[in-house]
């Protein structure tokens, strides 16, 4: 397209140019042989005015003296330069010169001859006049024929130049169009794009690009946004790696200790129930020497999966070290949250774990449970801790809640 247009406005601006080519030759013949012509034409016609008034003198004055000196007037005008290069003022400057030559002679000799030879004086005169005339309009002839030529020229020249300016406005145009669509439309698109890029959304989808710039940013972005997948999906996987037991998949208890601050916070402020407990898997070392340490972690495996599926979501646990496990029920009280318990351990000791080499076991745990409502975290879990233990004390398989004993 830019060659095309190219190769048009060249060719225009070369009929421009050949115009004002012509304008100027114009000027330069009206300056260099019309003014000149114009000017020898006007010269002329003075002269032959003068000789005409000369003439009339002849007739006009009285006496001799002043005739013969008209009459040398005229002959002086007549054998200008400017009427002898004239053929037709040449002719008639003669005929008029002879003619008040002879006037003259007579007039020596006849006082009447003057008045006699008036009117043929007058048609010679009137002759004269219109030879002038005809001077006269030659030479505005002349001027008008070349100045009409340069108007023309400068006419043509001026519709050129419109269609010029046309052109370029159609091109600038069109070129705006072209920007806009191949290049504007598309860097507002990625930019829509990129404010909207987010590993919730799906990939970034884009309209066939004509410009190969164009198509290589809108791929980047779409290599951009499965590199932000890539790396969300690897941020989760180190935060589940981090947050998470790696044997039972609950959570560790670093993240369970920040978490349980939190719902702790949130339930002394709105002045809610909560309750914490620990547990203990029973006679876990005797597990370990008897069938190996990969039956004591199937049996973790075991034990974590079924905190999964019987307590409820919004209740927190975690393998809090060895065999040991620390729970947090939101929103509880005590006799709440030994229901759970309960539960959990006649779940746990009614299930059979099959371990590595084959065989089927059981095991059982006890669990001591405190109030945490009015305490600090570390608190309540010591006093979980120890309600634990006092139900190893009882004889394990238990819950024991703060102090008081409770059998299963």
């Amino acid at each position: 397209m830019a060659v095309v247009f190219v190769a048009l406005f060249g060719f225009v601006v070369m009929l421009i140019w050949l115009d004002q080519q012509k304008v100027l030759d114009a000027t330069n013949r009206l300056q260099d042989d019309t003014v000149p012509e114009i000017i020898r034409y006007q010269r002329l016609s003075r002269n032959l005015e003068q000789l005409r008034q000369e003439g009339e003198r002849v007739f006009a004055v009285s006496s001799p003296q002043a005739r013969q000196q008209a009459l040398f007037v005229a002959k002086l005008v007549a054998s200008h330069p400017s009427v002898l290069d004239h053929r037709p003022a040449a002719e008639l400057a003669r005929q008029v010169e002879r003619f008040l030559a002879e006037v003259l002679r007579q007039s020596a000799s006849d006082d009447r001859a003057i008045a006699r030879n008036y009117e043929a004086w007058r048609q010679l005169s009137a002759q004269v006049s219109l030879l002038v005339d005809d001077v006269s309009v030659q030479g505005v002839n002349l001027a008008s024929r070349d100045l009409r030529e340069v108007n023309a020229a400068m006419q043509v020249a001026r519709y050129k130049l419109i269609a010029v300016v046309l052109l370029e406005a159609v091109f600038l145009c069109v070129f705006l169009f072209f920007v806009r669509q191949t290049l504007i439309h598309p860097l507002q698109n990625i930019y829509r794009k990129l404010s909207q890029l987010s590993v919730e959304q799906p990939p970034p989808a884009f309209p066939p690009a004509h410009m190969l710039e164009i198509q290589a940013v809108e791929e980047s972005i779409v290599e951009l946004h499965a590199s932000l997948v890539a790396n969300e999906a690897a941020r989760q996987q180190l935060e589940l790696l981090a947050n998470r037991d790696g044997l039972t998949g609950l959570t560790n208890r670093r993240h369970f200790m920040l978490l349980a601050e939190q719902e702790l916070a949130r339930a002394q402020r709105y002045r809610r129930s909560l309750t914490v407990g620990m547990a203990d898997l029973d006679h876990f070392k005797r597990l370990n020497d008897t069938y190996g340490h990969a039956a004591g972690d199937a049996v973790l495996k075991a034990f974590a999966a079924l905190v999964g599926d019987t307590l409820r979501q919004s209740d927190l646990s975690c393998r809090y070290g060895g065999e040991e496990f620390a729970f947090l029920f939101p929103e509880v009280g005590i006799d709440e949250a030994l229901r759970l318990a309960e539960r959990l351990r006649e779940r746990f000791s009614g299930v059979e774990i099959r371990v590595p080499d084959g065989r089927l076991v059981r095991v059982t745990f006890s669990m001591g449970l405190a109030d945490a409502t009015l305490l600090p975290l570390e608190g309540a879990l010591k006093l979980a801790d120890e309600a634990l233990y006092e139900a190893k004390r009882g004889g394990r398989n238990r819950i024991a809640v703060a102090g008081t004993l409770s059998e299963a």
